[in-house]
């Protein structure tokens, strides 16, 4: 069985993904990670060279060979992954995995978010709390219909050992 955990960015997932793998003695993979060892290059570059729809191609197909290939695994998505290409309802209906949404509150993403900004090109422009909130809060809005749809809802507001007992709670 393995486990997909998806949420907005900063959510935790590859936090989450790592400690929650060690404890269930399954493998990790972070998609991102995944498609750059693939491509050879950054998400970042991938953008600015190829583009978004090339991405979302390339991140979908690497997604797919994940599952395929993978058993006892978790693997953490981009924010967007669930958001394209009906991804997230094949992700329902695929009875060899289980989804998870690490839900955070838009105050507590402001938090974690503010200070990493020059690390997240799609917030790196954003000069204000006010305006990272208004951001956030649009992008979840967005979103939160894809992410809604896991299996599995957790509170992500917590800390990673909290975030884990309470999916461990729900799992087993």
């Amino acid at each position: 069985m393995n486990l997909i955990l998806i949420g907005y960015m900063a959510s935790g997932k590859s936090a989450v993904g790592v400690k929650l793998a060690d404890s269930l003695k399954y493998d990790f993979v972070d998609l991102d990670n995944y498609i750059e060892s693939q491509e050879k290059c950054t998400i970042k570059e991938i953008f600015k060279n190829k583009g978004e729809l090339y991405f979302r191609k390339q991140e979908k197909f690497c997604l797919e060979k994940l599952i395929s290939e993978k058993k006892n695994t978790i693997i953490s998505l981009g924010g967007g992954t669930p958001c394209y290409y009906n991804t997230i309802n094949e992700l329902i209906d695929n009875k060899t995995l289980n989804t998870i949404y690490l839900k955070v509150s838009i105050p507590e993403l402001v938090r974690r978010l503010k200070n990493e900004k020059n690390k997240r090109p799609l917030i790196a422009h954003i000069e204000s709390d006010e305006l990272l909130t208004e951001f956030i809060g649009k992008h979840l809005f967005e979103r939160s219909q894809y992410y809604n749809k896991a299996e599995f809802i957790v509170n992500a507001n917590l800390s990673v050992e909290e975030i884990i007992e309470n999916i461990i709670i729900k799992l087993f």
